[in-house]
């Protein structure tokens, strides 16, 4: 990269389109549940159909993940991302013209989480956390986070819009060259390798071995399982939920919206939070909040007022748990491997997405309720409140051996 180049591509330019990359890319996956209803009447396939392609999608998301984390390390995010961008569009734009089961498991689900995985904005968050001090990791990786909850308040509405002006098949052919703009997004985030820092010595197998060997490393994996059950069960089966229940289906659009404005507070309190307070304990706190959240909308009526309440609350837990689990990493380890280790704890977050996404369709096929998923879910929520509270969050042995990060 010449002098030219490195002037342009300041840390605030980075910044931004990162956070331009997470608003694009989250929004437009957190508006696929939308499509559950259409897309089922409409070729007639059951929710458990929809749940699973969702369900692959998750998972190859988190396959993926790890891949280019350790891709984006060796070669820079950017590269990464605009590869990324183009199976995302091939996915989306299959999902539309799919006719059969296999079909939307292939496009639906292994492309365009593939796509999903290496366009993702957590890569675009390990470029931005390179390019500020430590003592501002928290707050940036809040603001990245923060930016994917403003897709989510953009991308809903106009994804629901979307459906009722031109059907769910144009909708998402409209969605899918949204995609396309992540190319010239990525294009703005440094091309080259990750800054040489003190750690940077250390090779890839070493920081695996690392990692893999450290207890709170493991618990921080074994949480995030739960997260990704919590928020990948609701961005897809809310809006069906809502219908179940006798509201409104704009309710189910209006709630996926007010869980992304909700987010946007949350995260940049989380990133806050990050920089004040332990990040373990913080962790535990929005857990044991998620918990409470969906036991109140099971004892509450089941009004407007109920479910939009619960869609603001989740809100400010949602993708709270962001900053807070990047933080940690990169606390612990650096972030030479940011990429590659969170690409591992995320691999979880989206086995738990995996088995949300699939079990809430099988379950309500065999029984006709989402009530066991919602028990699930605050059982789960309260053990993770659990393992996230032994973690040691003071750095390896290795970095306290070596001068600070710049």
């Amino acid at each position: 990269m010449n002098s030219s180049t490195r002037q342009w591509r300041t840390p605030m330019v980075v910044i931004i389109a990162g956070c331009l990359i997470s608003v694009i890319g989250f929004g437009i996956r957190s508006s696929f549940g939308l499509f559950l209803e259409p897309m089922t009447a409409a070729q007639d396939w059951s929710r458990e159909t929809f749940g699973l392609a969702m369900a692959l999608q998750n998972l190859f998301w988190g396959l993926g993940l790890p891949i280019a984390g350790m891709l984006a390390d060796k070669w820079g995010s950017s590269r990464v991302i605009i590869g990324g961008a183009v199976a995302y569009f091939a996915g989306v734009y299959g999902m539309a013209l799919s006719d059969s089961h296999a079909l939307l498991y292939l496009t639906g689900g292994v492309l365009s989480g593939l796509g999903i995985a290496f366009s993702a904005f957590t890569l675009a968050m390990a470029s931005m956390v390179r390019v500020v001090g430590p003592e501002r990791r928290s707050f940036v990786l809040g603001v990245g986070t923060a930016a994917g909850s403003v897709g989510q308040v953009l991308f809903s509405p106009i994804g629901q819009g979307f459906i009722n002006s031109f059907g769910w098949q144009q909708a998402l052919i409209i969605l899918s060259f949204f995609v396309l703009i992540l190319i010239p997004l990525a294009w703005m985030l440094p091309h080259g390798t990750p800054g040489s820092q003190s750690q940077s010595e250390q090779s890839l197998q070493a920081a695996l071995r690392e990692a893999l060997s450290h207890r709170g490393f493991v618990l921080l994996t074994l949480g995030f399982f739960v997260c990704g059950f919590h928020v990948a069960f609701i961005t897809v089966h809310f809006p069906a939920y809502v219908r179940d229940i006798g509201l409104d289906p704009n309710i189910g659009a209006y709630s996926l919206a007010l869980i992304g404005l909700f987010n946007i507070g949350g995260s940049l309190l989380s990133g806050i939070a990050g920089q004040r307070f332990s990040m373990k304990v913080s962790l535990s706190f929005i857990y044991t909040a998620r918990a409470v959240a969906i036991t109140a909308l099971l004892l509450l009526p089941k009004t407007p007022l109920v479910v939009l309440g619960f869609a603001a609350v989740m809100g400010l837990l949602w993708l709270s748990t962001v900053p807070l689990t990047t933080g940690i990493v990169a606390q612990v380890f650096g972030t030479r491997y940011m990429g590659t280790l969170f690409g591992i704890v995320f691999l979880s977050h989206q086995i738990g997405s995996f088995l949300g996404v699939w079990l809430g369709g099988k379950l309500y096929d065999s029984s006709g309720s989402y009530d066991s998923m919602w028990v699930a879910g605050i059982m789960l929520g309260l053990l993770a409140a659990l393992l996230h509270l032994p973690i040691n969050e003071s750095p390896v042995a290795r970095l306290t051996r070596l001068a600070p990060e710049s």
